[in-house]
């Protein structure tokens, strides 16, 4: 027969699964619908307004999904007593951000060549839609949608929500949960492997200060260099152009029209491949300061994938997400 723990857990996880499930359904269902009726209404309007049809789909998932998702969340009631803020100094905050990129970068490299190997089995290169999206569409869209409202939103869900009703078990319950959930929400494969990172590195920070505006703005920051400074430095580098050229002089005369954004391009490249050779370094000079508080309701080691995984709605989470990631990898989300 199960101890008490364990079945308190099991139901906990349950219930936390059951409504990121029904979130995760309702957005899926929500953009769908207005991108049937979009399409219905005016069947060309993606590809020729290409940046005002993403707002709108985004839109849509922060205005009324996300808002939903987190009053389904907030259902189910903190389990302990709230814990008081810490305070985190500037310098903290800088290092947690310097580490935080490393780990996203080379597990974004992970990402990639997962995509590739699989996209060369199955005879087809897997689609990178976020790459697309940071590359064609209106810069202030972008800025507005992935560096203001995802950052603000995700953080909400997945670490003050999340962490707030896991903690009992636990820090790095806490924190592993808070990246995975956050990472399979992504959709993809690519996404998921840094987001994974990224998360655990924000759950981290959120558990030690139980403050979110401090991994808020990591994540803002974050996202800034990958979606609005790395976008804005390829292009003036003219390299989105050269993707698609194959003529060796129509690429020398580009590459000489744009050698001024070629060598800012290079000289952020050089910039940030430091701060990933930095974030290395600091992340295992800092490796024994880190720790995760246990607690009275922590599960044992043989216990906790029962307590924590092996239940109907934190199961059927996962579930549905792992499906969305194969579905994406053979284009069919």
């Amino acid at each position: 027969m199960e101890n008490t723990n364990v079945q308190s857990s099991k139901k906990l996880f349950s219930k936390l699964g059951a409504m990121y499930l029904l979130g995760s359904i309702l957005i899926f269902a929500v953009q769908r619908g207005i991108a049937a009726l979009i399409h219905l209404l005016t069947p060309d309007f993606a590809a020729t307004h290409s940046t005002l049809y993403f707002v709108l789909m985004m839109m849509s998932m922060y205005i009324i999904c996300m808002p939903l998702m987190m009053f389904f969340i907030t259902r189910i009631p903190v389990p302990q007593a709230p814990v008081n803020k810490k305070k985190m100094t500037f310098g903290k905050w800088l290092l947690a951000f310097v580490i935080c990129y490393a780990g996203m970068y080379l597990s974004n490299i992970i990402g990639l060549l997962f995509t590739s190997i699989f996209g060369a089995i199955i005879g087809q290169p897997v689609s990178n839609d976020l790459l697309s999206i940071a590359t064609t569409n209106n810069m202030w869209a972008n800025f507005l949608i992935m560096v203001i409202l995802a950052p603000i939103y995700e953080e909400l869900l997945f670490r003050k929500l999340l962490i707030d009703r896991t903690s009992q078990y636990g820090e790095g319950v806490s924190v592993l949960f808070s990246g995975l959930m956050f990472g399979l929400f992504h959709g993809n494969v690519n996404q998921f492997v840094y987001a994974f990172t990224i998360g655990c590195v924000f759950g981290y920070v959120y558990v030690k200060t139980r403050d979110v505006k401090y991994t808020i703005f990591l994540h803002m920051l974050v996202n800034f260099f990958g979606s609005i400074l790395g976008v804005f430095f390829l292009k003036l580098a003219g390299l989105d152009q050269m993707a698609a050229i194959t003529d060796p002089a129509e690429m020398t005369a580009v590459m000489i029209e744009n050698m001024g954004g070629l060598i800012l391009f290079m000289g952020y490249a050089l910039l940030l491949v430091v701060m990933v050779i930095v974030g290395i370094i600091l992340f295992f000079v800092n490796l024994k300061k880190y720790s995760f508080a246990k607690t009275e309701d922590t599960l044992p080691k043989g216990q906790r994938f029962k307590g924590y995984v092996c239940n109907p709605g934190m199961a059927l989470y996962i579930l549905f997400w792992i499906v969305m990631i194969i579905l994406q990898l053979f284009g069919i989300a």
